[in-house]
């Protein structure tokens, strides 16, 4: 179903590689003097980088790091971070990505739970960790006699990154290099132009939007990547690279668009071409917005178990709410409301977790914790969470996310929360200030107050809310920007 969305010379490069080295050595190859990626220090072209990679892999098998060994990396955005993972991927080894905020107590509990051989640690984190470490611990700019690339099969575990799951509690699934690869080829699909293109990397490359549709599917693309490494300069380095790419979480894509309307110019430039924006609900009216500037926003959907994509929606002007077509290769059903899943992008489990992994799977299907719904075409919906449910005094179960996104179809909404409060529904606002101050209006707290009102008179009994709360703050939000549903 996607084909219809490419054209036909870059749909056909679209190919399935088994494992992360494959794919490394068709990029080189075809890309080796393209720019591969940068961060304000460093600057390497594919053939540069897969230089300081073999010198790594040096280092490491001075380490006695082995095919199927576990290796951690603690380390910073940047290029150390990519010449560490891919220079453990591709030595056959496991690579644990450690987010950077953890504390070193933490980091050497997980050594010993995830079974590391060794950690490769960024020197600005170093000074955090105990002494001794449990394990080997090397720099991310460490180097050895250059070693060649170790074949691997496609089941063999590529990576293992943390996730809160179904149930919210941090843990580590694993990724086989199947499923990463998949996870990659799945970020090509319905964009017309993917290969060799400009990304803009500002999310951790220790979640897995970052890792997979930023970095991996750059690469797979023989693409270019700028890294971030301090969210400040974002503007002022998107203006000095013009990327054509921009993947993103919704609340970044809000921000720009409303500084964009405050300056009165496109502060993404006239390269941008392209946005993928997931990790949490994606507006509408963001995909609309963005339009107008001459930019395509894309909508998806996807888990750290699935290796980030399950879906993607190449037809976003015309079903703005939805998170897409699913990709193909997997199967997906619905049962009581919840999505299920299988697939060769899905993980292997959750490491040393039997627990978790006999709450997560049923009959060798995923259950995502979240509720769906597709529609007559095939495209499909996320209308809540699972373990969001809000069970009412009269029997009513209501997905607070489901009534949500009928409020952010509001452009003068930028987000909103609906919680429980005595046993009725109370609806809290963020307002889309850029767009009310457009309006030219005496009162515009009184105007988008009955707007609200308008919605929620249509809504179902059941779903309509007793009270409304127009906050003059944000919501508190996790690192993904997410919003959290304990505000207290």
């Amino acid at each position: 179903m996607f084909e219809q969305y490419t054209d036909p010379v870059t749909y056909a490069k679209i190919v399935d590689w088994p494992n992360v080295t494959a794919m490394w050595r068709n990029s080189l190859k075809e890309y080796g003097k393209n720019l591969a990626v940068e961060d304000g220090e460093t600057a390497l072209t594919y053939e540069e980088l897969d230089a300081r990679v073999a010198a790594m892999r040096g280092a490491l098998k001075a380490q006695g790091i082995e095919r199927g060994d576990r290796v951690g990396v603690f380390a910073l955005n940047g290029c150390g971070f990519v010449v560490s993972y891919l220079a453990i991927v591709t030595s056959g080894a496991c690579a644990a990505l450690l987010p950077p905020q953890l504390d070193g107590m933490t980091v050497a509990g997980l050594s010993r739970m995830f079974g590391l051989k060794a950690l490769v640690v960024d020197a600005a984190l170093k000074a955090k960790l105990p002494d001794p470490m449990p394990v080997a611990t090397l720099g991310t700019d460490a180097q050895g006699e250059p070693a060649e690339a170790v074949e691997v099969q496609p089941e063999d575990p590529c990576v293992i990154m943390f996730t809160g799951g179904t149930t919210g509690r941090s843990k580590g699934a694993l990724l086989s290099n199947r499923a990463v690869m998949t996870g990659t080829k799945y970020g090509c699909y319905g964009i017309r132009e993917i290969f060799e293109q400009r990304y803009f990397l500002v999310l951790p490359l220790t979640h897995v939007f970052g890792l997979i549709r930023n970095l991996m599917a750059c690469l797979y693309t023989g693409s270019a990547l700028h890294i971030c490494r301090n969210n400040k300069d974002m503007f002022r380095e998107i203006a000095m690279f013009r990327p054509t790419v921009w993947v993103v979480v919704p609340a970044l894509a809000e921000m720009a668009l409303n500084l964009s309307r405050q300056f009165k110019r496109n502060m993404l430039g006239d390269s941008m071409k392209t946005i993928i924006c997931g990790a949490a609900p994606v507006a509408p009216y963001l995909v609309r917005e963005y339009h107008k500037l001459g930019i395509d926003l894309f909508p998806g959907y996807g888990l750290t178990e699935s290796a980030n994509l399950v879906s993607g929606n190449p037809d976003n002007l015309n079903r703005p709410e939805s998170v897409g077509l699913p990709f193909p290769g997997q199967e997906l059903k619905i049962v009581d409301g919840e999505l299920w899943l299988k697939g060769p992008n899905m993980m292997d489990g959750y490491v040393g977790n039997p627990q978790e992994n006999a709450a997560a799977f049923e009959d060798g299907w995923f259950k995502t914790g979240d509720l769906a719904r597709f529609d007559e075409d095939g495209f499909l919906y996320i209308t809540g969470r699972t373990k969001e449910i809000i069970v009412l005094s009269n029997g009513e179960n209501v997905s607070p996310a489901e009534v949500e996104a009928k409020f952010n179809e509001l452009e003068t909404v930028q987000d909103s929360l609906v919680t429980a409060e005595n046993d009725v529904l109370v609806l809290e606002v963020v307002p889309r200030n850029t767009v009310l101050m457009t309006k030219g209006l005496q009162d515009p707290i009184a105007y988008l107050r009955e707007q609200l009102n308008e919605v929620n008179r249509v809504l179902p009994t059941y779903q309509r809310v007793a009270k409304i709360v127009i906050r003059d703050t944000d919501f508190k939000r996790s690192p993904s920007m997410k919003i959290l549903r304990n505000q207290k």
